[in-house]
């Protein structure tokens, strides 16, 4: 197939990822990855284990417990939990004749959910220069202050399990990793009799299930696997070729980047949608950007088509100093300075996903596109 502008959507959270762990391959039993989900297993009665605490496995854990004989879960690092009481609960009635029956009100009801979190608490996980960190891993004396209610949240979550409260309170700066939304269903999934929460280490897995760093032995029926994904890994297993033959997986050597995470230099008319520092952590949508970057992209072609134009590529200093700019204002956030382990980061420690700025921000930058910019014939 032959085309002048070729667009990527393939974003950043599908490729899954594995834990590196000695022996994984010899499990016996059924295993499987949250994102490949065998839906054919019947859990009634099983020993199930899931590896993994973030946003994919705090979301199924519940399910599969209700289910299952046993299920122990593996957690290497607790999450910040977000409460939100309605998360999960079915909408009033009255909300849903609204929708039916006043003409443009769920475009009102949407823009309300959206203004509430538009700039979000992206202030709190700003490091304040001046801030004299009193031991609490906190940046700024907002950051602190929603660390306390955080915390506050979880201990009334589990003032009756210290046991529990003691694995469940994260010890990094609040916002270094992903927040997970919560609405009190974690803390009941927890406090189940056959649901045990373990934090030891896992030290290797063999053909009955897994064994830790403290020599404990459990044997399983299934191993589900709520790792993530290789959120760094952009654009893989594809193979793209630029201009002069080169691959951009070559180019990129791990350290993905791009201007305005569209347009990266040597790929012409070539374009990402929730591409490199696109993502963001506590402000907005995924799909607010995703509209800003179509709107930039549509520029694009609109301009290559109405001037004749066969190809438009990003000088590589427009490029260059745009992530220094990037780069300069995620080390200046929790996720940046936090050495906790995240996929917020790729394996050389940059911040590759993340979007540091106020939405406003990206929104004025993705209005026009300025021709300066690039290398056009």
């Amino acid at each position: 197939v032959s085309c002048q502008s070729v667009i990527s959507a393939v974003g950043q959270l599908n490729q899954p990822s594995y834990p590196n762990i000695l022996g994984r391959d010899s499990f016996g039993g059924t295993s499987w990855h949250s994102a490949r989900w065998d839906h054919d297993y019947d859990f009634s009665g099983k020993n199930v284990a899931v590896i993994g605490t973030g946003c994919s496995a705090i979301q199924f854990i519940p399910r599969v417990a209700e289910i299952a004989g046993h299920t122990t879960i593996f957690q290497r690092t607790p999450n910040w939990l977000m409460p939100r009481p309605q998360y999960q609960k079915e909408l009033p009635e009255s909300l849903l004749w609204c929708f039916n029956h006043i003409p443009y009100y769920h475009n009102w009801f949407r823009l309300h959910l959206f203004w509430r979190s538009h700039e979000g608490l992206l202030s709190r996980l700003e490091l304040d220069p001046d801030w004299e960190n009193p031991g609490d891993n906190s940046i700024s004396s907002a950051n602190q202050e929603l660390g306390a209610l955080l915390r506050l949240y979880l201990q009334s979550e589990f003032s009756d399990r210290p046991d529990l409260l003691e694995k469940v309170v994260p010890d990094y700066t609040m916002g270094a990793k992903r927040f997970v939304i919560d609405d009190g269903l974690w803390s009941q999934t927890l406090h189940r009799d056959d649901v045990t929460l373990c934090t030891d280490q896992i030290r290797l897995m063999s053909e009955n299930g897994i064994t830790t760093d403290t020599d404990e032995e459990y044997s399983f029926d299934a191993i589900i696997y709520g790792t993530g994904f290789k959120a760094s890994e952009f654009l893989t297993p594809m193979k793209i070729v630029g201009k002069d033959g080169i691959d951009l997986h070559d180019q990129w050597d791990g350290d993905a980047s791009a201007y305005l995470g569209i347009v990266t230099p040597g790929f012409p008319n070539f374009y990402f949608l929730y591409g490199p520092n696109t993502n963001i952590v506590i402000n907005g949508s995924i799909i607010y950007f995703s509209e800003c970057e179509v709107h930039y992209i549509t520029r694009c072609i609109k301009h290559l088509l109405e001037n004749g134009l066969t190809s438009m590529d990003v000088k590589q200093e427009v490029h260059d100093s745009y992530n220094e700019r990037i780069d300069e204002g995620n080390r200046r956030m929790a996720w940046g300075l936090s050495d906790v382990n995240s996929w917020y980061k790729n394996a050389s420690g940059r911040t590759a996903q993340n979007w540091p700025f106020s939405l406003l921000e990206y929104w004025e930058q993705t209005r026009e596109i300025d021709p300066a910019d690039y290398e056009i014939s």
